[in-house]
């Protein structure tokens, strides 16, 4: 009998390891290429809070497949994961034009597979995306048909073999690992170790990092200097460095940007906010461009904000606002065109607002909505499509709501910033943050909850309150604001 399940085993384990060679990296990278594009973090600029959550997914997605091709890994855990989806396009042929970027839902799966193909298969039934494409690829039927198994075992035990032999049922012990949800202590034990040896890493280059923009804004006389999106510190460290030797080549071109606020984003420009915009992917020609433009700028940031003084007044006083956080990050032209459309739009319709009566309201202009809305902050989000007389409507029914909203959301940020302060000095954190997809209220609770434990893994790190676990490449932990 033990020669017979020495057999089995050994012929169990040569199958296991072909079958996962069947699939290699480059494999898998190409398989889930309609993935990418349906999830890919570039096509939902318009969408902040979307964008965020595809980002921090497919950062995880790309260690747990990493994870698989590692020699000799064994030990996993069910990893949960949400994507926003792109809608498909119908009758396309083209991978790269066959999704819309009007649409999207929101997808949801657990990771638990154990080699790549079948990992590959779970990610794009998941996401509902075809996988005829992988029957192209050197994958032998017998391992596309095994993968389809959630634990890939072409023989199924049963239970008494693991009772008499002593070895543990794999079947057992996933089911035991979804059972178990993860809890922020557990998530620390595991993960402390590894977030103070990359944050002990980084701290040289942090303190680098505020050296050189320290030294800039000074130089420059800017108000701030940011970046839109979360670049590991030797990145914003080597945009600095640029913006530096640009300094030093053409002094004369950066005389413009007194006062200001740059930031480092996908694409240069002034946004609509009235900062001055840094593609990290442009050379020094175009930053150096880019200013000696900013009069040009400063001039149609002129005509926009008398725009948005001109709208003002057409709609009872309401203050036409921009919200970094909330909007999609457009160039300052953009903005002035969609202002300029819905003002013209207005003038046409002559709407019949008493002057002044929404003093006090504020109101932000987005293309990719049909209906307004009213947002718990207090502000209403109003479509540049909206039919006029349906804009006033809702205005004036919501306008008491929306004023009692407004009042809820000073409140709140007073309590949120005490709470952030109080937090860190308690769990004696070197800095506690939010992602902005986070809201304020979510991050008060979060903060709430952090007050009522006792967690000395967290002195001197960085926490950041997301909507997942997850270690930055700096040490930062990520937690989710609804932790248990």
């Amino acid at each position: 009998f033990y020669y017979f399940v020495r057999l089995c085993l050994e012929k169990i384990s040569l199958q296991c390891i072909i079958q996962s060679r069947a699939l290699s990296g480059a494999d898998a990278i190409h398989a889930l290429r309609p993935f990418y594009f349906a999830v890919h973090p570039d096509f939902f600029g318009q969408h902040p809070k979307e964008r965020a959550v595809n980002e921090n997914s497919l950062k995880r997605l790309n260690g747990y497949l990493e994870n698989l091709q590692k020699p000799g890994f064994r030990s996993f855990k069910p990893t949960q994961l949400t994507f926003y989806v792109r809608e498909r396009e119908p009758n396309s042929s083209n991978v790269q034009e066959s999704f819309s970027t009007s649409g999207f839902r929101a997808v949801s799966f657990t990771l638990h597979t154990r080699d790549l193909l079948s990992t590959v298969l779970d990610i794009l039934n998941s996401c509902s995306l075809s996988t005829e494409h992988i029957q192209s690829l050197n994958v032998s039927s017998q391992s596309h048909k095994d993968a389809k198994s959630t634990l890939n075992r072409p023989i199924k035990w049963d239970k008494t073999y693991y009772s008499f032999t002593g070895f543990k049922d794999p079947e057992e012990e996933l089911e035991q690992a979804q059972r178990v949800e993860t809890t922020l202590t557990s998530w620390l034990d595991d993960n402390e170790a590894s977030a103070v040896k990359k944050l002990k890493k980084s701290l040289p280059l942090r303190k680098e990092l505020e050296r050189l923009k320290s030294e800039l804004s000074h130089q420059l006389q800017l108000s701030d200097i940011r970046w839109q999106r979360s670049w590991g510190i030797a990145h914003r460290c080597s945009q600095l460095h640029s913006l530096g030797r640009l300094v030093q080549q053409r002094p004369e071109v950066l005389k413009n940007v007194k006062g200001r606020t740059v930031v480092f984003t996908d694409r240069s420009g002034m946004s609509a906010a009235g900062h001055v915009m840094l593609g990290t992917m442009d050379v020094h020609h175009h930053w150096t461009k880019i200013f000696e433009r900013l009069p040009n700028y400063y001039k149609l940031q002129k005509r926009l904000l008398f725009l948005e003084d001109r709208i003002s007044q057409l709609l009872g006083g309401i203050q036409v606002i921009y919200v970094e956080e909330l909007q999609p990050l457009l160039t300052l032209e953009e903005y002035y065109d969609t202002l300029d459309s819905f003002y013209n739009k207005l003038l046409d319709s002559r709407l019949p607002f008493h002057p002044h009566s929404l003093r006090g309201l504020q109101m932000i202009l987005e293309s990719d909505r049909y209906t307004p809305s009213l947002h718990e902050f207090g502000h209403f989000t109003i479509p540049t499509i909206c039919d006029p007389a349906t804009l006033r409507w809702f205005i004036i029914a919501k306008a008491q709501e929306a004023r009692e909203n407004l009042k809820r959301k000073e409140e709140m940020m007073i309590t949120e910033k005490e709470l952030i302060d109080t937090s860190t000095e308690k769990l004696s954190l070197d800095r506690l943050y939010k992602e902005p997809s986070v809201s304020s209220a979510q991050m008060i609770d979060c903060c709430k909850r952090l007050l009522e434990e006792s967690l000395p893994y967290l002195q001197g790190m960085h926490l950041c309150v997301s909507h997942f676990y997850s270690v930055l490449q700096d040490g930062d932990l990520c937690i989710p604001w609804n932790w248990k």
